[in-house]
């Protein structure tokens, strides 16, 4: 197989089981070719994990030692699930079952359960949140719609964790686990939820897992018959194994060994859900004779990229950092990453779309860029800024591909004409298969040029287009391929959720991002609060958000940028510190201690806006929003203390009398107005953001440069806790 003749998303199945092995590093064929007892796989990220193990199970079907039925391969998300599908069935393997925990005890949960309980499965409940809402009034409890997400979060923690209702209060108080309100409110919550799920006849996902465990308990002979089905398990991201479901699988395994784990403590990110790496870490213990294999081998990423991923991980502490992997670089060399400061988010959100736009104009796909944040709720700014820019963007976590609306009307459009052949008038005269996708999509709404701007039209657009470079790509893969080849083609692909790329920039949160990877990474508001979150408070869970960051590190392959600001909204006191995981890393943040090394090479930048241009004013765009809830801000009051009226404040009372205090001398000294000094709303803004620079009094709405000049030595003394020094001169109205 060469590029020249077949598409590398269309590889040619192996002819025999040796071939599955061409092309495999030393460490990755010793995994493929471990196939009995217990194996443990310790797989650094970009090491080609996945690669790995589908060709270890491959080898072992097309070798005659595994038989495809008997082989289940676990993982923890659907796409992961499909993925992994997917690569099976190309290297000749596709009758391999590979799914979620989830899904897998769904299946044996809804086949066993007439002979084991009797009667019909009871309705899954898809969205537990109405429930809990409904248990929490029956409590007399009020809960917004925060605190009910949190509640139900716990909820789900406190099941994966095998806790009963009774028992919450008391495991929470053993654990560091801070509740989001009283534990023995949240257990009393807890119980009522259980009730109505028994009242209406409902389980949860969480149930899944909890009944499919309690028969494989009770009824040995269920037990035995999966088992007998099921010789060799394959569990993918192991370090997120929770002790539910580490009990499921110990029950599937019976006595046996027969089990291969793959995984990295290093990008254990999902402590909150109840997964733990303890079970990846304690492997060998319970497996004395287990096989160990260490992929550290990066091919995801440049020497650049890898030396800070290597860099963060040195400075780490606990259990899972003495068992971290230094991983080794096979890439050639990159640019450095950069790091860049701003004055305020929006910013550093401008600048972050300013070199999304450059990137792109560099050659680039929109597709092959992400920016990453640690919570949802800073995606908007980014939005609007790419928006601005007109660039093209994604945010994870939208519908599956196969589900959108759009794309399944055009596999019906697609489906037609491959049946009607040469009586469908839209193909005459077209004779290749691109041609004909592109006809037929174009009654769906596919232009040659993309439609202007972002929103649902650019979206709809967006996975046509994915459609059509999919048939481009199908096309030289196989030549002479047929439209009805590329429908089956299609028809695989949604059975196993194997989506093409959409083309925009991707718009994800670091926990969304994992088991992801793109050209160019931006990883974004990166300061202290933030990274490490604030709720952050053990050394246990500080390690953790280290760790998230280092995944978002090495979602990178070429291109890796870290940026910061030192304000919320513009003219904001500069107050701000970046994260505390770039000491020693980041240029001019001084070295590291025992363990590290300072990163070689590149600098930071300063971002427009801010402090960083000397005090000038960053002309505004976009909606102006409030910087405690993000709302969009019309009232010009609101606008001037960037807040909603009704928002909390963060004012400095007594500065404030202060400020009045004096702003009542200068107008009695001027004869005029308190108003011509400055406004209630200015003294306000001022005593909230408490500005220590000429740039920074001059930031605020109301101050101008006239005013800076007049008042502005004796403001920034009363910010400073000093006495004034001046008076004011001749009236002015407030800019």
């Amino acid at each position: 197989m060469t590029a020249a003749t077949h598409s590398t998303l269309f590889p040619q199945v192996p002819e025999s089981a040796d071939a599955v092995l061409d092309g495999l590093d030393p460490e990755q064929r010793e995994v493929a070719l471990a196939l009995h007892g217990p194996v443990c796989v310790l797989a650094g990220a970009g090491t080609g994990k996945t690669r790995a193990i589908t060709h270890r199970i491959a080898y072992g079907v097309r070798a005659g030692i595994l038989q495809p039925g008997g082989v289940l391969a676990v993982t923890f998300t659907n796409r992961a699930a499909g993925e992994m599908r997917g690569r099976l069935r190309q290297l000749g393997a596709g009758g391999v079952q590979a799914r979620t925990f989830h899904s897998a005890a769904l299946r044996q949960l809804q086949y066993f359960w007439p002979k084991a309980v009797g009667g019909d499965l009871p309705r899954l409940l898809e969205r537990k949140v109405q429930l809990v809402a409904e248990a929490a009034a029956r409590c007399r409890v009020r809960l917004d719609r925060n605190e009910l997400r949190d509640v139900t979060s716990e909820i789900e923690w406190a099941k994966v964790t095998q806790t009963v209702p009774a028992d919450y209060p008391a495991v929470v108080a053993k654990s560091v686990r801070e509740a989001p309100r009283d534990p023995a409110e949240i257990g009393q919550i807890y119980g009522m939820y259980e009730q109505l799920k028994r009242e209406r006849a409902v389980i949860d996902f969480e149930d899944v897992l909890l009944l499919t465990v309690a028969i494989l308990q009770d009824r040995h002979d269920i037990a035995d018959q999966i088992r007998r089905q099921y010789h060799h398990f394959v569990v993918d991201e192991y370090q997120d194994v929770s002790p539910l479901q580490q009990r499921l699988l110990d029950l599937w395994l019976g006595d046996r060994d027969s089990l291969c784990v793959v995984g990295d403590a290093s990008q254990t990110i999902y402590s909150f859900t109840g997964a733990t790496p303890d079970h990846l870490l304690n492997f060998r213990a319970r497996h004395p004779g287990a096989t160990v294999v260490k992929l550290v081998r990066d091919y995801r990423s440049t020497p650049q990229v890898v030396h800070l991923a290597n860099g963060l991980l040195s400075q780490a502490r606990g259990r899972a950092a003495e068992h971290r992997l230094e991983l080794i670089s096979q890439r050639d060399p990159g640019p450095e990453p950069a790091y860049t400061e701003y004055g305020d988010e929006p910013a550093e959100a401008e600048g972050t779309a300013r070199r999304i736009r450059d990137l792109i104009a560099a050659g680039v796909p929109a597709g092959e860029i992400a920016v990453l944040y640690r919570i949802n709720a800073q995606s908007e700014v980014y939005e609007q800024a790419l928006a601005d820019a007109g660039v093209p963007y994604q945010l994870r976590g939208a519908e599956r591909f196969f589900e959108r609306q759009e794309v399944r009307e055009a596999g019906i459009a697609l489906r037609g004409a491959a049946r009607a052949g040469g009586n469908d008038s839209l193909l005459d005269d077209v004779e290749d298969l691109p041609a004909q996708v592109r006809a037929v999509l174009s009654t769906k709404g596919w232009t040659a040029e993309p439609p202007a701007g972002s929103g649902a039209v650019r979206d709809r657009w967006e996975s046509l287009a994915a459609l059509v470079r999919l048939a481009e790509d199908f096309a030289r893969a196989r030549s002479g391929a047929t439209l009805s080849d590329l429908v089956a083609e299609l028809d695989e692909r949604a059975a196993a959720q194997h989506a093409p790329t959409v083309q925009g920039v991707t718009l994800a949160s670091l926990h969304a991002a994992k088991g992801l990877e793109w050209d160019a990474v931006f990883l974004v508001g990166l300061t202290e609060g933030m990274m490490p979150i604030t709720y952050a408070k053990t050394d246990e869970q500080v390690e953790e958000e280290r760790r998230l960051l280092y995944v978002g590190v090495t979602r990178a392959r070429l291109h890796l940028s870290l940026s910061w600001a030192l304000s919320r909204a513009p003219g904001g006191r500069a107050s701000r510190r970046p994260t505390r995981f770039l000491k020693g890393l980041r240029p001019g943040s001084g070295g590291l201690g025992a363990g590290g090394g300072a990163l070689a090479g590149g600098s930071v930048e300063r971002g427009l806006g801010g402090a960083a241009e000397g005090g000038a004013r960053r002309r505004q765009r976009g909606p102006v929003r409030c910087r405690v809830c993000g709302a969009t801000l019309t009232e010009a009051g609101e606008m001037k203390l960037m807040r909603c009226e009704d928002c909390p404040s963060d004012m400095d009372e007594a500065l404030y009398e202060r400020l009045r205090d004096w702003r009542a001398e200068q107008a009695g000294l001027l004869g005029q107005p308190a108003y011509c000094v400055f406004t209630d709303k200015t003294l306000m803004a001022i005593a909230e953001r408490v500005p220590t620079t000429d740039g920074e009094l001059v930031g605020i709405s109301g101050v101008g440069a006239r005013k800076l000049g007049r008042f502005g030595a004796d403001v920034l003394a009363l910010c400073a806790g000093e006495a004034p020094g001046g008076t004011g001169g001749e009236d002015d109205e407030e800019s």
